[in-house]
């Protein structure tokens, strides 16, 4: 079952990805920047390193606007 993820850098948002796990979300958003396989480094279950950079997902919170 897929699920909406946000991508967040720091708290910012920086993207949305449909994906069955944290972490296939956060690689194919790293794959979309252009980044190898090799170059993410698994910093745990809902976060990555990539360049300096961590990147973390979480499950999309609906808001009601």
């Amino acid at each position: 079952m897929r699920t909406a993820y946000d991508i967040l850098s720091g708290r910012r948002v920086v993207s949305s990805q449909s994906a069955t796990t944290t972490q296939e979300a956060l690689v194919e958003y790293l794959r979309g920047l252009g980044c190898r396989d090799d170059e993410i480094v698994r910093v745990g279950a809902t976060a990555v390193a990539w360049r300096g950079a961590v990147y973390s997902a979480a499950p999309h919170a609906a808001s009601d606007i």
